[in-house]
């Protein structure tokens, strides 16, 4: 190889190396930067986004989709809260476009808690015939583009179930339809054995 191909070589790898470096050395300060925002939920949605108190979810996992609606949804004052709109209202939109991405990352831990085997092998059914065609996998997977449901606490859970029961949290027309199935069929009893198949967080 002549001296000039060498010269020119070594100058197109340097560029290379040095524009891996930059993009490397961006992507480490977008995740520092998210997980620096992430932090802020810790207190509430534990470390890693899995959860420790009775009626708070876990978010680690949540689809990026859903983490961004649901924070803009809690911003507006569209999804009601206790503190969560209080709370959206310090992001912009860019923060909890970072901060989905991060959670979208992390990995989904059910939690483990007591409930009514029995119970909850009657809501594993009921789960089947109402609620699997938009919440697979007993509403674990991402894609689904919905909260998680298999592993959450069972208070969150209760809560949850009671603002759309009650008609204090909105949803969606296919959602209202297979709840009032559900209570047409089984009244509370089909929200009990739901709630304990979810709480089992089998799948």
């Amino acid at each position: 190889m002549k001296q000039q191909q060498r010269t020119s070589l070594k100058k197109w790898l340097g560029l290379v190396f040095a524009g891996s470096m930059m993009m490397s050395g961006h992507a480490y300060a977008q995740f520092d930067r998210a997980s620096m925002l992430a932090d802020s939920c810790v207190g509430c949605h534990g470390v890693d986004g899995i959860s420790s108190g009775p009626a708070i979810p876990s978010i680690a996992g949540m689809s990026e989709y859903y983490f961004k609606e649901s924070m803009k949804a809690y911003r507006s004052g569209e999804r009601p809260s206790t503190i969560m709109q209080r709370i959206a209202k310090g992001y912009t939109d860019e923060d909890i476009e970072a901060m989905a991405g991060y959670f979208a990352n992390l990995e989904y831990v059910p939690v483990e808690q007591e409930h009514n085997d029995k119970v909850a092998k009657i809501g594993a059914k009921l789960h089947d015939r109402f609620c699997s065609k938009c919440h697979e996998d007993a509403g674990t997977l991402p894609g689904d583009d919905s909260g998680f449901l298999s592993g959450q606490m069972k208070p969150y859970l209760q809560y949850s179930m009671d603002d759309f029961t009650s008609g204090h949290r909105d949803m969606e027309r296919k959602m209202k339809r297979a709840l009032d199935k559900l209570d047409k069929a089984y009244g509370d009893d089909g929200i009990t054995a739901l709630i304990e198949y979810y709480a089992s967080g089998e799948k």
